[in-house]
């Protein structure tokens, strides 16, 4: 790290650099240093111009005005090949990997020595081995992409940039997919990249991450640059208000729960998956009205098998049953509008595949699922006059940004996607609500308003049954917690009573009694 009045030229420098798409200015006169050998943090809400920026540094957009200096050097970057040339590498949210290719492949793909690729792969391997010991980058170069996890597919990325020379690494919300172990384990990494003189770029809307890794943090907010601070000077009050725009709270504000009767009860719930793997291996609990279970542990231990089968996604053995009813598992009725028909509704952990039709308007994603009710039906077609008006009445009182109807689910940011789901569900008012990883991908101000509208279920007398891999996500908005360990639930816990310590033994397979 350069030395206090060190006269080291940045290794980037951004000057005036401003973007527009149409009437939207992405990016305004912004002006950035970043000094060699450091980890600067970018953060800023969804919208706030971040990716754009960034996506300027590495060619994919051009600037309509301003100016990139490299090391001291101007720099023009018009395309991705010029960024690489001037060793900047980037590793995107959502990876850009060929899934049925190997490690091997995947890395030397696009930078080829020639047509033949044998010596390619050969040096390619030697490299990417020197490469791995020398970042503690553990790969298998022979596996294929779409067997090994996510966080390994980061390093993969990573090991990408790395083999093309990449002396600055961009990184833009690297921990969005990741468990809080692979997340810290990609901070050593970090950590060691630094040490070896990298230079690195992490966008991230996650306030613990800046504080924990960044040296110097920048603050975007609406396409304009508002702060530059050391990160040793500054604290999370202060960035979320600066990101925001005004004072957030950053701990969920409830009162003590008022648990009533049993909403849901599962019992001795199992499910076998398509290869034969027993992922729920025998699940008793239940959830009240007027609190929030939450369920913890690494991502794979069969959560999210559990809201499969709660939500009627997947057949299984066992007993559940809604405010006394049993369900049927069979999948004679065990399907999503028999869940909704009993009281069932559900925000699933990945919006974008499972929560919402991309391609489709806001107006009609608002009511999947929920399209045939009597209240929708004019005759023999769909009221969409009074389904559009309905719309733009949820995404006002949900916050939606831009609250227009008309507009594709594709063309909003990660947390207004998330708030026309929840709006969807929570407006349906049901008996019980499940909904995984609630706040993955969103911003630090959506947050703060799902987290709100959970609560607010909940003191309306609602049961809530919460997946999430962030356990301090956990910890605030549950009253009890469920542990889930290899599809076994390891213990229970009251929330005020526990701690991440305590937790964090159960999900790595302590028994309760231990931990």
């Amino acid at each position: 790290m350069p030395t206090e009045g060190s006269q080291t030229a940045p290794a980037i420098e951004l000057r005036g650099i401003s973007k527009a798409f149409g009437p939207v200015q992405a990016n305004k006169d912004i002006s950035i240093s970043v000094m060699p050998g450091t980890i600067h943090g970018i953060i800023g809400e969804n919208g706030a111009g971040k990716s754009t920026l960034m996506s300027i540094l590495y060619g994919f957009y051009k600037a309509d005005k301003g100016e990139i200096f490299i090391s001291g050097q101007k720099t023009e970057i018009p395309d991705s090949q010029a960024a690489i040339a001037a060793g900047i590498g980037m590793v995107f949210q959502h990876f850009k990997l060929v899934q049925n290719f190997t490690v091997l492949e995947n890395i030397i793909l696009g930078a080829e020595d020639g047509a033949l690729l044998r010596p390619s792969l050969a040096k390619a391997r030697e490299t990417l081995t020197n490469l791995a010991k020398e970042y503690e980058l553990n790969v298998d170069p022979d596996a294929l992409i779409e067997e090994v996890g996510v966080g390994m597919q980061q390093r993969v990325e990573i090991l990408k940039a790395l083999y093309r020379q990449a002396d600055i690494l961009i990184l833009d919300e690297p921990t969005g997919v990741l468990t809080p172990a692979e997340a810290d384990q990609l901070f050593r990494i970090l950590d060691r990249l630094r040490d070896e003189g990298k230079t690195i770029i992490l966008i991230t809307h996650k306030l613990r991450e800046i504080m924990e890794i960044t040296d110097t943090v920048s603050v975007m907010r609406r396409g304009e640059m508002t702060a530059t601070v050391k990160t040793a000077e500054t604290n999370p009050e202060e960035l979320a208000e600066l990101m925001v725009g005004r004072k957030v709270l950053l701990r969920v504000d409830k009162v003590p729960a008022q648990p009533g009767d049993k909403v849901l009860e599962v019992e001795n719930l199992r499910f076998v998956d398509s290869a034969g793997v027993e992922r729920l291996k025998g699940i008793n609990l239940d959830v009240r009205a007027g609190e929030i279970l939450g369920i913890a542990g690494v991502a794979g231990n069969g959560q999210s098998e559990l809201l499969e089968v709660l939500g009627g996604y997947a057949t299984a053995t066992g007993t559940i049953r809604m405010n006394g009813e049993a369900l049927d598992l069979t999948g004679t009725k065990s399907d999503g509008q028999s869940r909704r028909d009993s009281g069932i509704a559900h925000v699933p952990e990945d919006r974008q595949s499972e929560g919402l039709i991309m391609n489709f308007s806001a107006w009609e994603n608002t009511v999947f699922g929920y399209h045939l009710d009597p209240q929708w039906q004019k005759g023999l077609l769909m009221d969409n006059a009074a389904i559009k008006a309905e719309a733009a009445e949820k995404m006002q009182r949900f916050d939606v940004r831009p609250p227009n109807p008309r507009l594709a689910a594709k063309n909003f940011s990660g947390g207004n996607q998330q708030k026309i789901v929840l709006a969807r569900e929570i407006e349906r008012n049901p008996d019980l609500l499940l909904v995984g990883q609630p706040t993955r991908g969103v911003d630090i101000g959506a947050i703060e308003f799902i987290h709100q509208q959970i609560v607010a279920l909940r003191d309306a007398g609602k049961a809530i049954l919460l997946v999430s891999v962030e356990l301090e996500e956990i910890l605030s908005l549950s009253d009890r917690v469920v542990v889930m360990f290899d599809g076994q639930i390891m213990g229970e816990r009251i929330a005020a009573e526990t701690n991440e310590k305590e937790l964090g033994l159960l999900m790595a397979g302590v028994s309760g009694d231990a931990a």
